[in-house]
């Protein structure tokens, strides 16, 4: 088959892992800058992937409210340095009446004098966190939930089976909203603002607890949580390994992260810490005895994805290295921010999937019978009624 045969891809389910990859690859990128412009592409990176990648399915409706949860946490930053003072500035806006404090609460500030740069701080923090929310959101909206515990290894499949139920909560909530208010609409609902809040947050609520009662049964019924029985050494090592590696991972980020820490705290630590929880996973998978049905299969597609979201994360990695004064805009003194080559081409190549990525498969049904326009009638039985084949 040539090239062009294959291209564009079939619509298929991506692997939930590659979401996940790519959205931790630029959500790392975020972390590494509070250049507003670089996050607002950030921002723009993923709206534009998710529209162009996500499919039909309840959990794909939640990336706007993670939209409107970034907004709230950058509303609620420069909030805060509005209230408690987060630092003196040149360019003073407005004075606000300053709250006296006790002794004890020296160093802390309610009100007064509000200057440009501590709001300007505020808002970059805010949207640093925002974008690190709104990538975690993509990766939600993208990945099949259901999907991913399935391809969780056998040592984390009663903590994966908590957390994946705990990342179809938000995504059930939103549809739960939205057929909330879609059946008020038909009802002729008029009520609007705070008083139709009654009628919407009790049904929601109802929705869910009716859901999470349905969930729980359908588990109990197919046997999560059952595991059999397994010696006390095993137990004990098990634990053992997976906890002293988790412990050695950390250890390690850290003395990658700081520089003035000795070489012996980076990168061995990390390599040994993954070392020895890998083999505590392995030991503790041998006792879940699980098989998989039509088990997801890692294609190019996915290794595209992941590929673009850790090319993003690398070279924003390499820019601190290597020229950052452009990813902190300097605040004191004020100026304005600046974008370099390195940095805007490392976010761009996180676009990629939007194109690399196959589209979604559509979980809708397809119409069954074509609906005759409007003003025309639908074609005549031929007199006797329908043939002898078709009666049979």
């Amino acid at each position: 088959m040539s090239l062009r045969d294959r291209w564009p891809p079939l619509p298929r389910t991506v692997h939930p892992g590659a979401w996940w990859l790519w959205s931790l690859g630029l959500a790392t990128a975020a972390s590494r800058t509070t250049n507003p412009i670089l996050l607002v592409m950030i921002l723009a990176v993923c709206g534009f992937v998710v529209v162009r990648r996500r499919g039909d399915a309840p959990w794909a409706l939640a990336f706007r409210m993670y939209l409107f949860l970034g907004a709230f946490i950058v509303t609620m930053r420069v909030v805060f340095r509005i209230v408690f003072g987060g630092g003196q500035g040149d360019i003073v806006l407005f004075t606000l009446p300053e709250i006296p404090l006790p002794e004890w609460a020296a160093g802390i500030r309610l009100f007064g004098a509000v200057a440009v740069e501590q709001i300007l701080g505020g808002f970059y923090d805010g949207l640093r966190l925002a974008t690190m929310v709104v990538c975690v959101g993509a990766a939600n909206a993208l990945a099949n939930p259901k999907r991913m515990l399935k391809a969780l290894p056998g040592a984390l499949y009663e903590i994966g089976t908590a957390v994946v139920v705990a990342l179809t909560v938000a995504p059930q909530l939103v549809e739960s909203v939205l057929r909330v208010r879609r059946a008020r609409r038909l009802r002729a609902g008029g009520q609007k603002g705070l008083r139709a809040l009654r009628g919407i947050l009790i049904p929601v609520l109802e929705d869910a607890l009716n859901r999470s009662l349905a969930l729980a049964a359908a588990m109990a019924s197919r046997g999560y949580g059952r595991t059999g029985h397994v010696p006390r050494g095993t137990r004990l090592l098990t634990g053992s390994l997976v906890v002293t590696g988790l412990l050695g991972v950390c250890a390690g980020l850290y003395g990658v992260m700081d520089a003035s820490t000795p070489r012996y705290m980076g990168a061995p630590m990390l390599a040994a810490g993954l070392a020895v929880a890998t083999a505590g996973f392995v030991i503790g998978g041998r006792r879940v005895r699980r098989s998989r049905y039509r088990p997801d299969r890692w294609r190019p597609g996915e290794f595209a994805v992941v590929a673009s979201g850790l090319a993003t994360g690398t070279l924003m990695y390499l820019t601190t290295r290597v020229d950052p004064a452009n990813l902190y805009p300097s605040l004191n003194p004020l100026t304005w921010p600046e974008v370099g080559l390195l940095p805007a081409v490392a976010i761009l190549i996180g676009v990629l999937p939007a194109w690399l990525a196959p589209p979604p498969e559509s979980t809708q049904e397809p119409a069954t019978a074509e609906i005759p326009a409007q003003g025309t009638a639908p074609a005549a039985l031929p007199v006797g009624g329908p043939p002898r084949a078709a009666r049979k």
